[in-house]
């Protein structure tokens, strides 16, 4: 189904770890979007400092600032993150963190691919719903996927070669972003 106007929307990998296929998994839908939304990788996650409550006012840090930013320009949000744990990592809850005081998530749809094995990654998605949830997210069901890809389907370029992955994955984007359509339409 097409979706009626063009939507942006922030790709957000959990990963900080180069070859990750979470963060392929984003790639892939950042250089192949379906018509009509542009995808955006958000890079920064190893950048932003450790939360810290007392810089969330006029001492935002810059590299929070700019997070912020890009959550507030786009339409919807995706998420792809490693489970470390039975959770979430480290570095994706603070991004997390660092969205709570700046409102920039709420009422924006929001939704996660996991690429990790069949029966792998549930602890990470349900804490990533509990967070979203708390900052007042629209998880947006439909476009959450269990989509799961081994190393050996990431090409030279750094993405998902698979045709049924590239497929499911620009369905989740198009979801997401019919999701985001709907807000938009409702404010």
């Amino acid at each position: 189904m097409p979706v009626p106007a063009p939507q942006r929307i922030l790709l957000i990998s959990g990963s900080t770890r180069d070859g990750s296929t979470n963060t392929a998994a984003l790639r892939t839908i950042a250089q192949g979007p379906p018509a009509g939304i542009t995808a955006e990788l958000y890079d920064g996650l190893a950048a932003l400092p450790a939360f810290n409550p007392d810089d969330d006012g006029p001492r935002l840090p810059a590299a929070a600032a700019g997070l912020r930013r890009v959550i507030a320009e786009a339409g919807a949000v995706l998420f792809c993150t490693p489970e470390y744990a039975g959770t979430l990592p480290g570095s994706l809850k603070n991004l997390l963190d660092w969205t709570v005081g700046g409102g920039e998530l709420d009422g924006k749809p929001a939704a996660w691919i996991n690429v990790a094995h069949p029966g792998r990654g549930r602890g990470a998605e349900a804490t990533l719903a509990t967070v979203l949830g708390y900052v007042g997210a629209r998880v947006a069901e439909a476009a959450c996927r269990q989509l799961p890809v081994t190393r050996d389907q990431i090409g030279p370029d750094g993405t998902v070669t698979d045709p049924g992955f590239r497929a499911e994955a620009a369905a989740a984007a198009a979801a997401l972003a019919r999701a985001a359509e709907t807000a938009a339409a409702a404010r």
